[in-house]
């Protein structure tokens, strides 16, 4: 990239819609995929990009956060130069699934902001599940001229969207943003880039809103505003309650998508390596359809599940549509369907778990069933 470029990730944010899986995590660190937290997603996209300078925000209830991305040595961030900064958020973070960029948030990152010379910006979420390079987006935004471009992506059913969609003219021109989508829907990626010194005057301009999101404030003060947009055409897996999670989690099976998100030599996603012995299959284990991590030990039936590092499925154990952390153990018999076991789950031989597509059953950390 010709013009240097920072990036700001926003964790500060959750969901009161998972329950007991959030209850000492934030959404950012949630476990995705068998080895990812879903933070992995942004920061990799960064890294991938040239963007060796990144900021977190971090929640209150940090701990598995800063535990999981250290000084950021993954994601090549670990340098004098540059590097991770992890900065803390508000006290109370934004609880609605369609804010990210909380004002008051961004404000107590001033300094990130000014003690910095880059030109641009790149802001993000941390919890979508996508891969994206910031290079052609960047080029966009510099040849625009425009202080702000949003990044989009078409969605047919906007309804099924929590956040922000965007009405464009027809020169890419973001003309209104709403809090409602329907057919075919521009739908905002929680994710743009902003001029730096654009985003120091915003700060200045509009403080006295600080409790409010900055998407929303542009949303209410687009007379004033000139913001330019990209459009996303690959996958993106929007995680916004156990049911999205259960559901993008299997979509690392499809092949196209796996492919596409996680084959690319040159835009890997990256996170905290933790070695294991390889996976045991017992000679009755029946495995479909799924992703079975290092150290498992599997003798019974697992399909179109994802089952995370160092689980034991016990024998004639029945494992469907679910997603099992690390180190749970499933006894003999056990029959679960459509649940998400958080780490250190015990369930017991011959007990039987059935969630539905709609409401699945969620089991909290260390818990005996």
């Amino acid at each position: 990239m010709k013009s240097k470029t920072i990036g700001l990730i926003s964790a500060n944010y959750s969901s009161t819609e998972f329950g007991d899986l959030l209850d000492n995590r934030s959404l950012a660190s949630l476990p995705y995929g068998g080895r990812y937290r879903l933070i992995d997603f942004a920061l990799s996209n960064m890294s991938n990009s040239g963007i060796t300078t990144v900021g977190v925000i971090a929640p209150y209830n940090s701990g598995s956060l800063v535990d999981h991305i250290g000084i950021g040595t993954p994601w090549s961030l670990g340098r004098k130069n540059g590097g991770l900064f992890v900065m803390p958020g508000s006290a109370y973070g934004l609880q609605s699934m369609g804010s990210r960029f909380l004002l008051r948030d961004i404000i107590k990152c001033k300094d990130f902001f000014e003690k910095d010379d880059a030109d641009y910006v790149v802001m993000a979420g941390s919890s979508d599940v996508w891969n994206i390079d910031f290079g052609p987006v960047i080029e966009q935004h510099e040849k625009s001229g425009k202080p702000i471009t949003m990044i989009y992506k078409k969605v047919p059913r906007g309804e099924d969207y929590y956040g922000f969609f965007l009405n464009i003219d027809e020169d890419g021109k973001v003309e209104s943003i709403q809090e409602e989508g329907f057919s075919w829907s521009n739908y905002f990626t929680d994710c743009f880039i902003v001029d730096r010194e654009y985003m120091i005057d915003f700060m200045s301009w509009y403080g006295t809103l600080e409790y409010m999101d900055a998407v929303q404030i542009m949303r209410d003060n687009m007379d004033t505003m000139d913001i330019d947009t990209y459009e996303f055409k690959g996958y993106l897996g929007k995680i916004k309650n156990p049911v999205d999670f259960i559901e993008v989690n299997q979509c690392m099976t499809d092949y196209d998508i796996r492919n596409e998100v996680f084959c690319n030599p040159e835009r890997p996603i990256l996170t905290k390596p933790q070695d294991e012995a390889p996976v045991l299959h017992q000679a009755d284990a029946d495995v479909r359809n799924s992703i079975i991590s290092a150290g498992c030990r599997i003798e019974g039936r697992v399909e179109n599940s994802i089952i995370f590092r160092s689980v034991n499925i016990g024998k004639k154990a029945v494992i469907k549509n679910s997603v099992i952390m690390m180190h749970g153990e499933v006894g003999d018999g056990a029959v679960l369907d459509r649940v998400i076991a958080d780490k250190y789950v015990q369930i017991t031989g011959g007990v039987k778990i059935y969630g539905t597509k709609d409401a699945p059953v969620v089991i909290g950390k260390n818990k005996k069933i």
